[in-house]
């Protein structure tokens, strides 16, 4: 996309998502679903204005890696530790009982049984972009919810990854055991590297300089960028490289300060997020997967928060909170999305069933966020009761 281009994208997205707010603010609705709604209106299969959503999409990417990145930014490492202990089993069971769920509904509507269990994968996941978008930044890094929310997110994305190498593997007709054997391989390499250069390297430039602001900021985009190329590049993923890059300067008296700055810049990024999603739906699949999406994306909204309250009430959890955990969690992933494209290019899952998967997935995080936002506390809600950043 050429300059212009990228200029009128940005033009539209934002012109487009300032108008479109003012409305839904002021019928109290949630900004996640106007956003998604103008990426279908303005999309090439709405009325056209929008017609690269591959290339905003790559732009919002972008968001996602900032939002993980401020997360290890106020995580520490012996915290982390701990808490992925706690919700290993939370996280398998609840995993396993989604995928029986996914997996059925694909049977009961006729796909085959290979289609089947890869929807049954998509279901699986919740969404980072939606658990932890929509929690108040005083719950997210100080309270017991968001590091139980957090914990379970980051173990979803492994087993997301690995779900995907399989795919590949399968449809390419590659060895997937060799790429899993470089995932356990690579990550221990990746976040040993990444804690040795940022203990003896950038916390030392950080400390050195601390009173540049702008060398501060140019330099933690530089190292969470770094860090995600350095996990692509070794079979794992962008997201993940974010997270380590985040978690290894999270010991250092400026973090707080980095995440802080950052912040606007990960808001820019994530409209994005929820415009290109919308904006990337073919909406003449619609009526041929309507049913079956419907279907799925019920028994996500319905199920999902119920048996995430059960499994947390029998871990000894409040009641009042695994009940909220599950609400949070009661979507399905983006990184289904990314199951549905890449099942699609492998040629293991059909067009048809690729085009169900993405349209499940985008009516849980409209049902969902709509839930989320009129119920409990987030930085997006209208009410001013429920209003937290």
């Amino acid at each position: 996309m050429e300059a212009d281009g990228i200029v009128h994208a940005i033009f539209l997205i934002f012109t487009g998502a300032a108008v479109i707010a003012t409305l839904v603010l002021y019928a109290r609705q949630a900004l996640p679903v106007a956003y998604i709604a103008l990426g279908l209106l303005f999309g090439p299969w709405g009325i056209g204005l929008a017609t690269d959503p591959a290339v905003i999409r790559g732009m919002a990417d972008v968001g996602i890696l900032f939002l993980l990145f401020l997360l290890g930014l106020n995580l520490e490492p012996q915290e982390l530790k701990r808490l992925m202990r706690e919700v290993t089993e939370v996280t398998l069971v609840t995993c396993a009982a989604f995928w029986l769920i996914g997996a059925a509904i694909g049977l009961a509507f006729g796909y085959s049984a290979l289609e089947s269990m890869l929807i049954g994968a998509a279901m699986m996941f919740s969404s980072t972009i939606i658990g932890l978008k929509l929690l108040p930044t005083s719950a997210l890094h100080h309270q017991r919810m968001g590091e139980i929310i957090v914990s379970i997110l980051l173990l979803q994305d492994v087993i997301a990854i690995v779900v995907l190498l399989l795919m590949e593997g399968w449809g390419g007709g590659n060895n997937p055991i060799a790429k899993i054997a470089l995932l356990l391989f690579g990550a221990p390499a990746l976040v040993v590297f990444a804690f040795l250069f940022s203990r003896h390297a950038i916390t030392r430039l950080l400390l050195k300089f601390d009173q540049i602001h702008e060398y501060i900021f140019l330099l933690a985009i530089g190292w969470c960028l770094a860090i995600a190329e350095l996990a692509q590049v070794i079979g794992l993923s962008y997201e993940i490289g974010a997270f380590v890059a985040g978690v290894s300067l999270a010991t250092n008296p400026v973090a707080r300060f980095i995440a802080e700055s950052l912040k606007p810049l990960r808001d820019f990024f994530l409209i994005m997020f929820f415009f290109a999603l919308g904006a990337g739906f073919d909406v003449t699949f619609l009526p041929a997967v309507f049913v079956p999406a419907l279907a799925l994306a019920g028994a996500a909204l319905v199920l999902k928060p119920i048996i995430f309250d059960k499994i947390l009430e029998r871990e000894k959890e409040r009641e009042d909170l695994a009940r909220q955990i599950g609400v949070r969690l009661g979507q399905i992933s983006e990184f289904s999305l990314l199951i549905a494209v890449v099942g699609y290019q492998t040629a293991v899952l059909s067009e048809e069933a690729s085009y169900l998967i993405q349209a499940a997935t985008i009516l849980t995080f409209v049902g969902s966020s709509y839930w989320i936002v009129l119920r409990y506390p987030t930085p997006v809600a209208v009410s001013d009761r429920l209003r937290r950043d």
